[in-house]
Order: structure tokens, then sequence, then C-alpha cells
């Protein structure tokens, strides 16, 4: 995974009260960084808040806390807090309700890349998509690069984090989802029916989508490509695919 840096973790709380007050007050939480071995109360505290909201807590050497510390005060302790609130599944329905349109998500997994994952979001807003589901691991968070990345689609597309993309495609089928992963070795894109309510997933270029969730989609897509290099950017692949759904949409009329 990419290390986050200085540049795309402007909203940083760092220090044990800060980093508590946080997590009581509700503030979305992407990262925690707790200095290894560190069991005194107020870790304690933190731990427990932690657990509460689901946040994936990582456990690194002093000199990773002050590698990331912009105050130098962290006191074993930074939290990574998103640049914009998440949404809820709830709001992705909603959305697809008031549209009258078939269900249509895009999920990411192993999109490490703020850039990558700003300009999906972008894609997914204008090709009307209902809403962009990331996991908690390994995957970048809504930071202020993504944000910009964007072009300010962040703040019209739903972006929801889940802890576990495998369950939450099992829970979209059973609302008549199917689903499509973008893989080199799947069938031609082109030639595959994508209408109706459906589920794009989109993996990194280098790791693609994971066994696990590769094994949970109904078919598996490939763009033919005639170049000399093997892939495309994970965020131009996410269009290509993206607007073929629009194109077989527009062709049925559910679009």
């Amino acid at each position: 995974m990419k290390p986050e840096t200085r540049a795309e973790s402007e909203y940083t709380i760092e220090g044990r009260n800060a980093v508590i007050e946080a997590f009581r007050a509700g503030k979305p939480i992407d990262k925690l960084f707790i200095l290894d071995g560190c069991q005194d109360g107020p870790i304690l505290t933190i731990k427990r808040e932690a657990k509460k909201a689901d946040t994936i807590i990582r456990y690194v050497e002093k000199d990773r806390l002050d590698q990331l510390s912009q105050t130098g005060k962290h006191q074993g302790v930074i939290a990574f807090s998103a640049a914009y609130e998440y949404s809820e599944m709830e709001d992705i329905y909603k959305k697809a309700e008031e549209t009258g349109e078939p269900l249509f998500v895009i999920l990411l997994d192993n999109i490490v890349d703020p850039h990558n994952l700003g300009a999906i979001i972008r894609t997914a807003n204008l090709c009307g998509a209902h809403g962009v589901i990331i996991p908690k691991n390994r995957a970048v968070g809504l930071t202020q690069t993504v944000a910009r990345a964007s072009a300010g689609a962040i703040n019209y597309t739903p972006v929801v984090k889940v802890t576990n993309l495998v369950r939450t495609i099992e829970e979209l089928k059973e609302k008549g989802l199917w689903f499509v992963c973008a893989d080199m070795d799947g069938d031609i894109v082109y030639d595959t029916d994508l209408t109706g309510p459906i589920g794009l997933v989109i993996g990194s270029e280098g790791e693609g989508v994971g066994r696990l969730v590769r094994e949970k989609c109904d078919y598996v897509c490939s763009i033919p490509m005639a170049g000399d290099i093997d892939s495309l950017n994970a965020s131009v692949a996410a269009g290509v695919m993206a607007f073929e759904i629009v194109r077989q949409r527009r062709q049925k009329g559910q679009g």
C-alpha cells in the first residue's frame, strides 16, 4: 500500500485527548495510528472508541509516528479524519429511487491512489451511477486530494465506506444486482449484457480485483486493447466500463 503523505493527510488529529474527543464527536476517522506496545488509560479509551466506530488501527513504531506528525506532539497517537462525510447505503438506494433507474453502483477494491479515487467519483457522477463503495482497509479515504481530483463530484455522489466488500456484494445481490468486474482475462465488455441493476467492480492497476471479490462477480470483463502495454489506469478503465453500461442502458431505454 502506498504510504500516507502529509499532502494527502491534511486532516490529521494528534494527541490523546484530541483523538478521544474526535471519536466522541462522531468525526469520520479513516485511519488510526497508535504507538506499538502502548497500553495506558487514554490509549485504551481510544481503542474502545475506535472499536465502536469500526475504525482500523495500525500499530507502528515511534519513528513512523514522528514521520506522520505535523505538530511533533502526537503523544503516541495520530488519527486521519476524512475531509468529507461518508454516506450510508440508504443514500445510494434513495438516489436510485429518485431517478427511477435500475440501481448502478461502482465498487472499488485496492484503490489507494487519491487521484484515481477522485477521478472515479467524477466518472460515477457523470455516468449517472448512484454511488461509489470503498472498503475500510487497503483503500484511500476521502482526503482533500480526492476531493480536488473529483472536480466537485464528491458533493453530489454518495461515497460509502464498508468493512467487507464481499459481504456488501452479497447484500446487494439480494436486492437484485448483478456484478461485473474488470479483468484482463475476462470476456470482451462490449459482448456482455450489462443492463439492469448492476455493480461495477474496479481494482488497482497492480493487484486488480481481489480473488474473493472476483469470485462473487457474475461477469468478468476485459477492455480490448491494441497497444504495446497491457493495462489502463484504474480510473480510465472505470470510465470505459461505466460508459459502456450507460450506452447499453440508453439502448434499452433504461437511462
